[in-house]
């Protein structure tokens, strides 16, 4: 599994990727975001989560810099021991959250994904 971020023409980085970027531009590499670390750039802790969702759960704004271009994700982070700063990567997980709590057609989503773990 792939954590895909878009390139343009114009440099830019899109996450998640779109079809199109500034000024209708098309998409010229695929970057695999996994493969690099970030910053987080702020985290809060919820504590009214919805069904199937862990409790507490952390979750984290943070940036990813690409050959000088920057690039920002939100995820669940794996602890609660996070600060603003920190050097997090993505580690992949099979479930983000428990499939079938709360939804009527479980099939109907995707449950895998990625949180982000301090360095």
């Amino acid at each position: 599994m792939t954590m895909d971020a878009y390139r343009y023409e114009d440099g830019t980085i899109s996450y998640p990727g779109h079809p199109r970027g500034p000024d209708g531009a098309e998409p010229v590499e695929t970057i695999d975001l996994s493969e690099f670390t970030a910053e987080v750039v702020t985290w809060t802790t919820s504590t009214a989560t919805p069904p199937g969702v862990r409790e507490p759960n952390h979750l984290a704004i943070v940036e990813f810099t690409i050959e000088g271009e920057s690039v920002r994700a939100i995820g669940q982070v794996t602890t609660g021991e996070i600060e603003v700063g920190d050097e997090v990567r993505p580690v992949y997980v099979d479930e983000l959250r428990e499939p079938g709590a709360g939804i009527r057609e479980p099939a109907s989503q995707e449950w895998d994904g990625y949180r982000f773990e301090p360095v």
